[in-house]
């Protein structure tokens, strides 16, 4: 079977971001590493190796100038990069003013899936996560969890399906307007110039055939794997 990307939208330091990387590597993925300075400067220096790795086989990014140092005033914004390029953010642990607790906020506000895997309310590093599962974030208590809410198991048959069908005049004149950014179906409507009658039907058609994705509130991505399986004229 062919070897699927992985995907992680962490920062290059010590610890789970670094265990990520090296685990999207090892699997034969593709991996992104965001930093909190210039894409020249790796921050910690001990990861200059790792960044080696990655650049290889992904891509180190940053949208501070060649020769920023790091500093602490950059990771909070660079926060929300990590939380656009994910699929889903995934927490261990967060304290309420960590950097994962802001990812996830970032990512909620994205309307990006999030995952919290709770902790003991007297551990000071799970006040954030627990806190977050309270205002409705959602518990992750089974690692198939995030393949299954995320309908990655079956990529593979998706891709198959999706190469044998063909989109009508009207899904293809959406598709030219949907990519990875969540669009509301106003905007669709906007871009496309279609009544929304004629689009709430279309994009239920086009869901149906696994071409765009429902992020919830009518929000509306194109599939992940479309650009790569599926030719839009």
């Amino acid at each position: 079977m062919e070897k699927q990307a992985y995907w992680v939208g962490f920062n290059l330091v010590r610890g789970v971001d670094a265990i990520a990387h090296q685990s999207a590597l090892q699997a034969g993925g593709r991996t992104i590493a965001v930093l909190g300075s210039g894409a020249d400067v790796i921050y910690s220096p001990e990861q200059r190796k790792l960044a080696e790795e990655i650049t290889a086989q992904g891509v180190v990014i940053s949208d501070y100038p060649i020769g920023t140092q790091p500093d602490i005033t950059h990771f909070p914004p660079r926060n929300r990069i990590i939380a656009g390029l994910s699929l889903a953010t995934i927490v261990v642990e967060a304290g309420e003013t960590s950097g994962a607790f802001i990812t996830a906020k970032f990512a909620i506000d994205q309307g990006r899936e999030v995952f919290m895997v709770p902790g003991s309310i007297l551990t000071p590093q799970s006040e954030g996560t627990n806190h977050l599962i309270k205002e409705g974030a959602r518990p992750l208590l089974r690692m198939n969890e995030i393949l299954e809410v995320l309908k990655l198991e079956n990529i593979p048959e998706r891709q198959a399906n999706r190469k044998s069908i063909n989109a009508s005049a009207g899904e293809k004149k959406l598709l030219q307007f949907l990519d990875q950014e969540p669009k509301y179906i106003d905007e669709i409507c906007n871009l496309s110039g279609l009544p929304i009658r004629e689009v709430s039907a279309t994009l239920t058609m086009m869901e149906r055939k696994d071409l765009v994705t429902h992020l919830g509130g009518m929000n509306y991505v194109a599939a992940r794997e479309l650009k790569a399986d599926y030719k839009v004229n």
